[in-house]
């Protein structure tokens, strides 16, 4: 059976860069398909995608738009994602339950880069895919200089499908490469079949052959025909297509206008006669259950209707009532943008959302036997920036927490955490952008109004030198009155000691029953040294000290030990330590040049080079940089390099800060009582 016989829905997911047009072409696809009969704009706020709050506020897609639609009587799903590389959590997963994806570029060489990180996932995962190189109706655009751009960034081999044909600059439609008849565009109406323009023929022929000797690489057969100078037949052409685009052998190239509808009917037949269906998805996630089987690719809480797991149903069928282990569908549900149908039935193949399986998490596979973990599953993105957050309100505190887990559990790559050292609530994610977006959605979500302000870096501070003290804590209030005396010594340990406790009492001179309480007040002032900070890499001794048989008591003596730390401590050397990350970042070559300015900027030091492995034309910089330097990097590192640089950072060692630096901190510290 052909692929255009098969029944079973396809799944196209539609990605790219910010701006390159992906939420424009979904709508034209819609559009094209006659799922709906106008197209929206971004501007206006009416794509089918983009219908959140957060999205329309910014005029861009902020998460992940599923729309179904039916071409020439097969069901088909398009999932525009966004294009903002701080929200590529959702691409990621995405694409793992696609049957194709669609690359949309710009005809630009200069952006190609920016689409490097999107193939290398392709090709991670060996997920077929297309490049769309949209916008094609600006005037100076070069297929062949992006061409070669993009090829430069693929590990597969880029195959043109067409060739533009130009009227004064201006690119007014296409010569398809294997059936080589030409179509001329029309603004709102389908293209028109022309006659083979002259000026074309040579360089149609050109592309021709580099087509056929990029599909001869995977087939010997084609390759004796073209040696013997055989025309192959256009049918054995689009076999190789076919076959070679499932198997993730070549990319296929296509180009058009999305604004304009041009080559949108051009890319919906390439996609309809040559993607794979679901069974090359459950082939490549490794499913092996029998039965009914399906993905959980995303979270989302959808007010009245609760938590809905979207699924790509890789085998069997679901209902409303279908029992899967111990779980237990409550409603099925199409999805079209932020709106959702219920359906009373889905099959192989169907992208739905699913209702209250409160267990079921993205990346998990549901069976007849319960959840399971897939193992291929990509990891969530790693933290890059952060904000500390409270609720506005005080009641709303465990509201907060409530909210962060629904949204953590919507966008895995945002998570939270309770900072021990500062005691901020972190909300982590991939940047500013993705985090004020994360705020937002709390309030239009969830009715919780937040506060967010750059979090506090967990300082420390040790000492330098040794020290002894004694205090005597006494007071009298009629009756009992409290007595404790205590002599310490301090001494400074090797960095990353932490804290050490002893005595040496002898003779009873306090007794055992109070000398956990003398540890206790040691550790009590620690919280917050002389300078304002936890102090760490510390050793405290009991060596002596004295008690009352009536008013010594376990308080007594650790008011006794806080009061010698205290009077001690500033005689030890006090001295600020800060947190030092390594920091791996990682950025195409012809942006290394600029990293040594960004890591000695932020008062790092640069520990090395390297190619990073398994991308080509990537280099990978290691540094050591000060974690108070590290709130907004990654804004600049993007920033000079198109949006694609990133890095991994984990905390290192503590490391002694004086000067200017430190009297700035502690300075500030002494503001916060």
């Amino acid at each position: 059976m052909s692929i255009h016989e098969q029944s079973s829905p396809r799944v196209a997911v539609i990605a790219g860069p910010y701006l390159s047009g992906k939420t424009t072409l979904l709508e034209s696809l819609l559009v094209a398909s006659g799922t709906i009969h106008r197209r929206g704009t971004v501007k206006d706020g009416n794509c089918v995608g983009d219908g959140s709050a957060e999205a329309r506020a910014r005029n861009m897609s902020t998460e992940m738009n599923v729309a179904n639609a039916s071409y020439l009587e097969e069901d088909w799903t398009f999932i525009d994602c966004p294009g903002s590389v701080e929200l590529g959590q959702d691409y990621l997963n995405a694409l793992m339950i696609a049957d194709t994806v669609i690359v949309v570029t710009e005809p630009t060489p200069d952006k190609a880069v920016t689409v490097a990180p999107i193939l290398k996932a392709l090709d991670d995962y060996n997920v077929p895919h297309i490049i769309f190189i949209n916008k094609m109706d600006h005037p100076d655009t070069s297929i062949r200089a992006t061409l070669e751009a993009l090829q430069g960034i693929s590990s597969n081999p880029l195959v043109l499908r067409e060739v533009p044909i130009r009227d004064n600059e201006l690119i007014t439609g296409y010569v398809d490469l294997v059936s080589e008849r030409a179509f001329r565009w029309h603004e709102g109406k389908p293209s028109d079949l022309i006659s083979l323009p002259d000026e074309v023929s040579d360089r149609e022929q050109e592309a021709r052959t580099d087509m056929l000797e990029s599909l001869a690489d995977f087939d010997d057969a084609l390759l004796e025909e073209l040696l013997e100078d055989v025309i192959p037949s256009s049918s054995d052409v689009y076999k190789n297509l076919t076959r070679d685009l499932q198997q993730n052998l070549i990319v296929p190239v296509f180009f058009g206008s999305a604004e304009h509808n041009h080559g949108i009917t051009r890319l919906l037949k390439a996609l309809r006669h040559e993607t794979s269906t679901v069974e090359g998805v459950v082939e490549r996630l490794g499913v092996e259950e029998e039965g009914t089987v399906a993905q959980v690719f995303k979270a989302i809480h959808a007010g009245q209707v609760g938590k809905l797991s979207i699924v790509r149903i890789l085998q069997g069928e679901i209902s409303d009532g279908t029992t899967l282990g111990d779980l237990r569908v409550s409603g099925v549900y199409h999805m079209s943008g932020n709106k959702h149908e219920k359906i009373s039935m889905a099959r192989a193949g169907d992208v739905v959302a699913l209702g209250r399986l409160e267990n079921a998490s993205t990346g998990n596979i549901i069976t007849e036997t319960g959840i399971q973990a897939s193992p291929l599953w990509p990891d969530p993105l790693s933290p890059l920036f952060s904000i500390a957050v409270h609720a506005k309100e005080r009641s709303d505190e465990v509201k907060l927490t409530n909210g962060l887990a629904k949204i953590a559990e919507e966008d895995p790559s945002l998570s939270y955490d309770h900072d021990q050292s500062t005691g901020e609530l972190l909300l982590w994610g991939q940047g500013e952008i993705h985090l004020n977006i994360a705020i937002d959605r709390l309030q239009n979500k969830f009715n919780l109004a937040t506060t967010a302000h750059r979090p506090q870096v967990p300082y420390m501070e040790t000492i330098r030198k040794p020290g002894k003290q004694h205090a005597r804590h006494r007071k009298q209030s009629g009756g009992h009155g409290e007595f404790g005396d205590v002599h310490i010594e301090i001494k400074p340990l090797p960095r990353g000691s932490g804290f050490d406790f002893s005595d040496r009492i002898t003779g009873g001179s306090v007794p055992k029953q109070y000398i956990p309480a003398v540890e206790t007040g040691v550790k009590e002032f620690l919280v917050r040294g002389p300078l304002g900070f936890k102090v760490v890499d510390i050793a405290v001794t009991l060596t002596d000290g004295q008690h009352h048989n009536v008013d010594s008591s376990e308080m007594a003596f650790k008011k006794a030990a806080q009061q010698a730390m205290r009077e001690c401590m500033p005689m030890c050397g006090p001295v600020l330590l800060e947190p030092i990350c390594i920091v791996t970042v990682s950025l195409p070559n012809e942006f290394t040049s600029n990293i040594q300015r960004l890591v000695s900027g932020r008062r790092g030091h640069i520990l090395g080079f390297l190619a990073k492995d398994g991308w080509v034309g990537w280099d990978e910089i290691q540094a050591h940089i000060p974690q108070s330097e590290m709130h907004d990097m990654i804004i600049e590192l993007r920033s000079m390099t198109q949006g694609v640089g990133t890095f991994q950072w984990s905390f290192d060692h503590l490391q002694e800060l004086s000067g200017k630096h430190a009297d700035e901190v502690v300075a500030s510290r002494a503001e916060v009582k």
